[in-house]
């Protein structure tokens, strides 16, 4: 990440990954890999981020809005669970185009907090970012809960696009990781749930939830094979019920694998969506060689299905580079190809060509 200009602050009750608590029981089963196989990249864009200048900020003046509530739904013990936004603004002449940051943790936790800089970059960039909590598996939720949770903050902030200073005729979604999935996901629905038949009149599938642009860092897609490029002890691991995937989508107490519930498996997948998307957001999809974490497959399958759909999909490959959203634990160094200015620049370029046209 870019080379901090203050203290990096210690974290407080106040912060949320300090409330986090995960149940005791049952426990989601982290796997990280032990090798990862290489993916097709010709019809990628490749890029070595080594030695590339990291991105510096202040270039624009931004005005931010902190914990604005967006939804309160109910939790799985029937009481509210408010659901909270950030907001930065640039300093523009005219409302800026949205751009929506989920941020990634694995579907355990969702820091609005996180991608502080990256996120920074962006809004001095012409965007608004807005970036959001959702729910996670800690909270009973599964993944159409969290998608639901993403429509809602895009409805939210259309509701007062003016009050905020934004134009939400021009939205992307970004997100890293659980993230990234979540943005693909909601990306393809539109306002439509994951159980919805195709809209009868696709001119009026909910606009109010439509986006233009997806950008996805390290997302899943197909969850029954996130492991796919992994060593046989990590691919087994995705196997049971205990895995943080089969969670997420038959939910934290089920007891049922991916494999035994293929239906659910299929429609948390973004794939099994196309054909019944009316008009498809342009994505752009970026992974690492060496992630471990998320098979770097699983974008190489999107982008193969959106090409195979007409839809407009550029993928990058970063050589070298790992699961970025783990430097929320510390290690910076696997964050610094996701913030190299080369590699921002890129997401930063895709949106002005699909927001402004």
């Amino acid at each position: 990440m870019p080379e901090p200009t203050a203290p990096r602050p210690e974290f407080t009750a106040a912060d949320p990954a300090a409330e986090f608590t995960p149940p005791a029981q049952p426990r989601a089963d982290f796997a990280f890999a032990t090798s990862v196989a290489e993916s097709d990249t010709s019809t990628s864009i490749v890029v070595d981020p080594t030695g590339e200048p990291q991105i510096t900020l202040g270039t624009r003046k931004l005005s931010e809005q902190r914990d604005i509530v967006y939804a309160t739904p109910k939790g799985a013990d029937g009481k509210p669970s408010p659901l909270r936004l950030d907001l930065l603004v640039p300093d523009t002449d005219e409302p800026a185009p949205l751009v929506i940051y989920v941020p990634g943790g694995g579907f355990m936790i969702s820091r609005k907090e996180l991608a502080a800089e990256t996120k920074s970059y962006v809004a001095e960039a012409g965007f608004a970012v807005a970036s959001i909590e959702y729910r996670t598996i800690p909270q009973d939720a599964t993944f159409r809960d969290a998608v639901a949770d993403v429509q809602s903050a895009l409805r939210h902030l259309r509701a007062h696009a003016e009050e905020y200073g934004i134009d939400t005729r021009r939205v992307a979604l970004w997100g890293e990781s659980a993230g990234g999935y979540l943005a693909a996901m909601t990306g393809v629905l539109g306002g439509r749930s994951p159980l919805d038949p195709a809209p009868t009149d696709p001119g009026a599938a909910d606009r109010d939830a439509a986006v233009q642009a997806v950008v996805d860092n390290f997302g899943a897609s197909d969850l029954t094979r996130i492991a796919a490029d992994f060593d046989p002890v990590t691919r087994a691991r995705f196997e049971g019920a205990d895995n943080i995937a089969a969670m997420f989508v038959n939910g934290r107490t089920s007891g049922v694998s991916l494999a035994g519930a293929p239906q659910a498996a299929a429609e948390s997948n973004p794939i099994s969506h196309l054909d019944s998307t009316p008009a498809l957001p342009a994505f752009l999809l970026l992974h690492g060689t060496a992630d471990p974490v998320v098979s770097p497959s699983q974008t190489l399958l999107l982008h193969e299905a959106l090409r195979a759909h007409g839809a407009d999909s550029t993928r990058v490959v970063l050589v070298g580079a790992g699961h970025g959203d783990l430097a929320v634990l510390d290690d910076e160094e696997v964050g610094r190809p996701w913030s190299t200015r080369r590699t921002m620049d890129l997401v930063t370029d895709f949106l002005r060509r699909t927001l402004h046209g």
